[in-house]
């Protein structure tokens, strides 16, 4: 009786330590497991993302051929008198057309940068101070490429005077005397003639375009057309590019180098210069 008072306690705890240390074993093989189990999917995990290819998104080529030109420039970007380009497709190939007509490739000379570098100087100052634009000295370059020499029609001069057109502008033609041929005489006579053209059309490019074609014919053609826009007009070949021309002119003698015309540098009009001490 007395031995199983005492060793009834102690089986007793024997017991509980027993299972104490088995539970505590279960509980180890699980975590243990579980800990195999997310240790096996980040190996897995590590693999996937080390062996695949992450595709990025395409981004745009910034490299730019050299061989491919890039013009951003517009046909708005140019002017006449300050009187600017209608921006649309066909006044812009119209005036390329132009500027490839004009630059060296096509003239295969420096005679235009080189009368411009001599008759300019005179011609600018006659045109201020009658009140004529700056850009109608681009205006003896388009109507006689600067040579003084007589036309098939009997123009002559650098602004390319009919005989009976240059008596009415007080130019004295006739008996052995031709001031067509005057820079100064025929380049007054010119702006007078120019002044009243644009007193009639009230428009400089208009007033070009009349010079070329004669003021008579330029109205009849705005009348027939009910148009006074020179860029939407239908005119003859020669007076259609008269004006696109004129600003091709511009364009190559303001920059040269960049028309082919190397080692020339833009015209400058006298008065853009600087005197110092």
């Amino acid at each position: 009786m007395f031995d199983r008072v005492i060793y009834k306690p102690y089986l007793c705890q024997t017991f509980n330590k027993m299972y104490r240390s088995m539970n505590r074993k279960k509980m180890m093989k699980k975590h243990l497991l579980t800990y195999s189990v997310i240790l096996v999917l980040a190996v897995i995990l590590k693999l996937n993302i080390c062996s695949s290819t992450v595709e990025k998104p395409a981004g745009i080529n910034r490299h730019i051929p050299r061989f491919i030109a890039i013009n951003n420039t517009t046909a708005s970007d140019y002017n006449f008198a300050n009187e600017s380009l209608p921006s649309n497709s066909a006044v812009y190939r119209k005036l390329q057309n132009s500027l490839r007509k004009h630059n060296y490739s096509n003239v295969g000379s420096h005679i235009l940068q080189i009368k411009a570098g001599e008759l300019f100087p005179v011609i600018e100052p006659i045109l201020k101070r009658f009140g004529i634009p700056d850009d109608f000295k681009y205006l003896p370059l388009v109507e006689s490429g600067l040579h003084e020499g007589t036309s098939t029609r009997g123009a002559a001069g650098l602004w390319q005077f009919m005989p009976g057109t240059a008596r009415t502008y007080g130019l004295k033609v006739g008996h052995g005397v031709d001031e067509r041929r005057n820079v100064r005489k025929s380049t007054i006579a010119a702006c007078k003639y120019i002044r009243e053209l644009y007193a009639q059309f009230n428009s400089w490019t208009l007033a070009a375009a009349a010079y070329n074609n004669g003021e008579i014919k330029l109205a009849k053609a705005m009348n027939r057309q009910n148009e006074d826009n020179y860029f939407r007009m239908k005119l003859n070949r020669e007076t259609a590019s008269y004006v696109y021309n004129l600003i091709a002119m511009k364009a190559i003698i303001a920059d040269p180098q960049k028309y082919g015309y190397g080692g020339y540098y833009a015209h400058l009009p006298v008065n853009n210069f600087m005197a110092y001490n």
